[in-house]
């Protein structure tokens, strides 16, 4: 093999020359990063946000804790602060639920995952990181007698009174989210084969929701009386301006206030809950429920089919254990 030349190319020189990827040195550049890669994978704005709340929260409690954020780097970040400053801190300091601590480790997970894979910090704090585990709870539902005394409290002489009962109406017969709502406009009323388009679908799939006669008839009803408005959106408030999401939850609660339930959150998921409770309590199945709700796990849509499903309640009948003891005894 013929001996090498010892002075260096330009090619070789070249590597010398290249400088070692830098880390990212703030946590506003990062956050910046990050926030800019969920608008380029297309977030929707309020998840967004937040991502923004929960990093600037984290941050903010840090500060509370006596730490430097101003000089702290990202990358000076480790499993101990996430499992000190945030898990510990927020449990036994601020009293907050397994829930709360779960959302914010989610949000500084999805934030430090990114750091590390872009190569913006050497080191990922999440690594060994898990969520904490938390009691699986009963899903709260409306009952019957609950839901009857809900529609009897919009005004139905005001034009937010029909609008308001139509929703209800609407959350109860599909299991629609919030913004799935807000979301509609008069197109994706689909007439002749009684089915709404679900376009502002938090899986990012448009679905086709069914709907019964006693649902288009309302619908035309209150399409009538809403008239024209300079927007395609199917509620609008007083002003013929899209209803919020926000606006449709304060008026939702409202309704829970007046009907004075008890025990439950009156809620837009409460009705999504209800609607997949009564479902399955009158045959849905499994798929059909997957389907109208858009799911795109199976793993809630079984927790409804477990909690609700009246299959394993009428076997119990049978093969009950009490039935073994003899009738005075109980």
């Amino acid at each position: 093999m013929a001996r090498r030349s010892n002075v260096l190319d330009e090619g070789e020189l070249a590597i010398l020359r290249k400088k070692t990827k830098s880390y990212v040195e703030t946590f506003e550049d990062a956050i910046n990063l990050f926030l800019k890669d969920c608008e380029i994978r297309n977030l929707r704005p309020h998840t967004i946000r937040f991502y923004r709340n929960e990093i600037q929260t984290f941050l903010n409690q840090l500060g509370e804790q006596e730490i430097n954020v101003s000089v702290l780097k990202p990358y000076n970040i480790t499993d101990e602060h996430i499992k000190e400053n945030v898990i510990l801190y927020l449990r036994k300091y601020k009293g907050a639920r397994v829930v709360t601590v779960n959302t914010r480790l989610r949000a500084l997970r999805a934030f430090f995952n990114y750091l590390h894979k872009g190569k913006h910090i050497p080191k990922n704090p999440f690594e060994n990181i898990k969520l904490l585990k938390d009691r699986k709870r009963v899903i709260a539902t409306f009952t019957k007698e609950q839901l009857n005394k809900l529609f009897r409290q919009p005004d139905l002489k005001t034009f937010t009174g029909v609008r308001d009962y139509t929703i209800m109406l609407l959350l109860l017969e599909t299991g629609i989210r919030a913004n799935e709502a807000i979301g509609l406009t008069l197109a994706d009323i689909r007439w002749e084969d009684s089915l709404i388009c679900v376009r502002n679908a938090k899986s990012y799939r448009e679905r086709l929701v069914p709907m019964q006669s006693t649902m288009k008839t309302q619908l035309k009803k209150y399409i009538a009386i809403r008239g024209y408005a300079e927007t395609d959106a199917l509620f609008t408030t007083v002003d013929n301006t899209p209803l919020s999401k926000r606006g449709l939850q304060n008026r939702i609660e409202k309704y829970g206030v007046l009907a004075d339930l008890k025990g439950v959150r009156c809620s837009c998921h409460t009705f999504r809950h209800t609607f997949a409770k009564l479902s399955v309590q009158q045959g849905a199945n499994i798929f059909e429920l997957q389907t109208i709700l858009g799911h795109t796990s199976m793993e809630i849509v079984k927790t409804y089919v477990n909690l609700f499903g009246t299959d394993v309640r009428e076997r119990h009948k049978e093969f009950s254990p009490l039935k073994v003891l003899d009738k005075r005894n109980i």
